[in-house]
């Protein structure tokens, strides 16, 4: 691999993305429920105060709302993007192929991906559990990455440019295109993407506080 695993993952969480984690992972999960998820159920499931969720959020700018106020994406959306990720018989999304790769870990889950070449638009399919990639096809997949320097925002500086590709060859013309993009095989991928969730944990459990309670009227 091309890319330091310790740094970059560093990179995707630093501050400047505006993730809070304590927050981001208890959404992570209710959003794996398959339904939007109102601001005072985030509240309860992290612990934390109705103006701090509200301020977390609002650091993190490329979270989706629906209609009524409630998320419906950060990272893992109900909102269909190229990237399927079913789980437990919920048919969700990813907004990037590195988010299919960290989610299985970090929701102690499996998933079946389903996503297409940019390219050619050829089907690349993945079995993914908290502990590896279990298939892949085709075998010769890859995954497009690339370092911005700006992460204020996440989806369109990073995520946006991280896909799968059917192969390197497939690959060819996205990397010239995109000077200081890197392609890896799909176990790299998931080396990092496993850095990156492993990162994520430690800080979550670190930072445990009990949960507040909220009036059942909250949101």
């Amino acid at each position: 691999m091309t890319t330091d695993t310790a740094r970059f993952a560093e990179l995707l969480i630093a501050p400047t993305t505006g993730l809070n984690t304590p927050i981001w992972l208890p959404l992570l999960r209710l959003l794996a429920e398959g339904e939007p998820v109102r601001l005072g159920t985030l509240a309860a499931a992290s612990g934390k105060t109705m103006p701090e969720v509200v301020q977390a959020l609002a650091a993190a700018p490329d979270t989706e709302y629906d209609d009524l106020g409630r998320i419906v994406g950060q990272g893992l959306t109900l909102r269909p993007t190229p990237y399927r990720f079913e789980i437990n018989g919920n048919a969700l999304y990813t907004w990037c192929s590195l988010d299919t790769l960290i989610f299985p870990a970090l929701l102690d889950t499996t998933a079946t991906i389903e996503s297409v070449s940019p390219v050619t638009g050829d089907t690349i399919r993945l079995a993914v559990d908290a502990d590896g990639v279990r298939h892949v096809e085709p075998p010769t997949a890859v995954v497009s990455i690339v370092t911005p320097e700006d992460m204020s925002s996440v989806r369109s500086s990073f995520c946006n440019q991280v896909h799968f590709f059917t192969s390197a060859d497939d690959a060819q013309g996205w990397l010239k295109t995109h000077a200081g993009g890197s392609i890896l095989t799909v176990d790299e991928a998931h080396r990092l993407g496993t850095a990156i969730a492993e990162t994520l944990l430690t800080r979550g459990e670190a930072d445990q506080p009990e949960p507040v309670q909220h009036s059942p009227h909250c949101c």
